[in-house]
This record gives structure tokens, sequence and C-alpha cells, in this order.
């Protein structure tokens, strides 16, 4: 018989332990934790967790301490989804399960490493990290007797694979995951849950939030310009004001807290009214949707969107930002080459033995992290 786990406060929407689809691998469920306690724990416990510390989001990990990496990242996705989960009745363990493991399959140097790795494995069933934390988590973490993977639950798994909505496109899946490895479980075409929604608009959230506090201090923009969008420009005006009383750094901690603080409510708002339209009984009402549920309002939603391109023009783009994408970019381009005409040299051969060679020179290059990549290409170059 399951545990109740004192999730009887929850919504009845929620995600609940007790109507889990279990594990791939069948295991006894504990009177301790919940599923997706253990789920959290394994996560937290693994090698490509604590990597996460030395991969950057932006910046070159080498370039400085105060910079955000993927480790802090994630931490402060689950803070923000802790916060709304918590507020909106749903089951605060998964969100934050889902939001300390989406970043697990990012490669060195940010997205402009996914990117280069990514074309040098387009003819070997390409390069994706959604489809990469997916890996970590069912094939490459290798800590149980009886299984490959961390044997994380099924409702787990479908948030992850779902980070981004539905997902109609599968012959990625299909290349880079073992056949039949959710046994029927998962339906891909779904919505994700309300939890694995609160996750993914928490890393948006985050991410942009974060990015732009990492950009003022480092001094590729400055808050004046910022401030040229029109919607910021209401809400920071009493901060400029500020400037010759405190520190720049001050002002721009409060400018990021407000900024959050304004889209986690904004998104509160907006999931209640959407879920008094849409009258949700079960999880499987959610499912069933053809939207979001867990979401913006529009006026938020183009703040986003405001925010976003702001910072592609000029952060992403900044010519030093540039400059180190660059840089990042033939390290990765250049072990993949030295690695694959000789992978022995680095990689198990038990790994080798079970994958394709370049899929296992992607694995690995993909779980460096910032540093090793550099010292590695140092030495092999």
């Amino acid at each position: 018989m399951q545990k109740n786990y004192g999730e009887n406060l929850l919504k009845p929407y929620a995600i609940k332990s007790i109507n889990s689809k279990g594990r791939i691998y069948k295991e006894i469920n504990q009177f301790v934790r919940t599923p997706y306690q253990r789920d959290r724990d394994r996560i937290i416990h693994s090698s490509s967790f604590r990597r996460l510390k030395h991969k950057t989001q932006v910046f070159v990990n080498t370039e400085g301490d105060h910079y955000r990496t993927r480790l802090t990242h994630s931490m402060e996705v689950s803070q923000i989804a802790r916060t709304l989960a918590r507020f909106l009745g749903l089951n605060e363990d998964l969100s934050e399960t889902l939001s300390l493991s989406h970043d697990l399959g990012h490669t060195p140097f940010g997205h402009a490493g996914e990117e280069i790795l990514n074309k040098c494995m387009k003819n070997f069933g390409g390069f994706d990290h959604n489809v990469q934390t997916l890996r970590i988590v069912t094939l490459l973490e290798n800590k149980y007797y009886k299984f490959h993977g961390l044997n994380l639950s099924i409702e787990t798994l479908d948030g992850l694979i779902k980070h981004n909505g539905p997902v109609n496109k599968l012959d990625i899946y299909k290349k880079n995951l073992e056949e039949k490895l959710f046994k029927g479980k998962i339906n891909f075409s779904n919505f994700p849950s309300l939890e694995a929604q609160v996750a993914a608009i928490s890393d948006d959230i985050a991410y942009n939030n974060h990015d732009l506090e990492d950009g003022l201090r480092a001094g590729l923009f400055t808050i004046k310009k910022f401030s040229s969008i029109p919607f910021v420009y209401k809400l920071i005006k009493k901060h400029l004001e500020k400037i010759k009383n405190f520190r720049r750094e001050v002002i721009v901690s409060q400018i990021v807290r407000e900024l959050i603080n304004l889209m986690v409510v904004d998104v509160i708002k907006t999931t209640k009214e959407n879920l008094k339209k849409i009258k949700p009984k079960t999880v499987y009402d959610v499912y069933k949707q053809d939207h979001l549920i867990v979401d913006f309002s529009k006026e938020i939603k183009e703040l986003d969107k405001q925010i976003k391109d702001f910072l592609k023009r000029n952060m992403y783009n900044h010519k030093k930002v540039i400059t180190n994408t660059k840089r990042g970019q033939k390290i990765i381009k250049d072990l993949f080459m030295c690695l694959s005409r000789n992978p022995k040299e680095h990689i198990n051969k038990d790994i080798l033995k079970k994958n394709k060679k370049e899929r296992a020179v992607a694995d690995f290059i993909a779980g460096m992290t910032d540093r090793y990549a550099i010292n590695l290409h140092k030495k092999i170059r």
C-alpha cells in the first residue's frame, strides 16, 4: 500500500505519489521520502549535477567567480518553482526536481557549445541538450547494481521530456535513447503536468533576469540603456534616482528582484484565472489541454519578449561574449575531431562497446566542465 506522504492538501489536479506510474525498473516505495523527493536526491547526488558548478551560463567559466553557472541557475530556478508550486497547491517536490535537473544535458560553454556539438553530430543523430538530459538520467549515470541511469519516476521523466511542451518530432529521441525505454508509459503528444509547466516558466523567469543582472554587473550595458524598454522604465525610474546614494550593485539587485517578483505574481494571477476557466478535476484534464495553463499575462509576455530581445542585442551578441563563444566552439570542434580519431585514449572501452563511437564522444564532451575542456584541449591539440 502506498503512503499518502501528507499530499492530501494538494489540489486534485496536482501530481500525487499515490497515483504515480512508478519507475522504469520497479523499486519498493519508501516511508520516509516521496518518490519525487527520492528523484530530487538522486539528481543532487549525481556526478552530472556536481559538474554544473563549472559549466557557464553565458561567460566562459575562467572569467570570474561572480557570474552564474548552470548550477547556480538550476538552484535559482528551483527556488522560484517552489514558490509557485506551493502557492498554487501543486507538488512542490516534483517541481523542484524538474528545476534542478532540467539543465543536466548542457555542454561546456553554454548554448554555443551545444550549437557546435550539434553540427559535429549532424550525420550521427544530432545533439540536443534536452535529449542529453534524458540520456544522462536513463543511461549515463552509473551508480546502481541493477540498472544504468537514475531510474527516476515516470512523472519526472515526463516533465523533463516536455520541458518545452508536447513533443511531436520523436526522431532525435528514438536515435538517442533506448528503444521502448519508457514502455508506453509516456504520451509524448500530451501537455505536461502543471508541476512541469511551473518548472519551465521558472526557468524562463530566472534565465532572463539573472542574465540581465550578470550583464549589468559585467558592464556589457548600463542601467540607463536597459531602461530604454518603456515598461521597464516605469518600474526602475525610482531606482535611477538613487544612483548617487547607493552602490550600483545594490541598485541592480533591487531592480532584478522587483522584476522577478513582478513576473512571479503575474504567473500566479494568470494561472489561477486559467484554472477557473478550465476547471480541471484531475491531472488528466491538464494533460488533454491544447495550451499551457501556467503562463504569463499578455502584458508580461510582451515584457518577457522585450527583455529577451534586449539581451540578445546587448549581451549575447556583445563583442566580448562572441569572442568567448568562438573560442569555446573551436575547443569543442577540435576535441570532437581529435577524440573521434582516437577515442580509446580518453573514453572507457566498455562505453565504446555499448555506443557508436561518435555518440560516445559527444557524451564525453557534453559531460565536460568548461575548465576540463580547456585543459584537455591544451593537452591534445
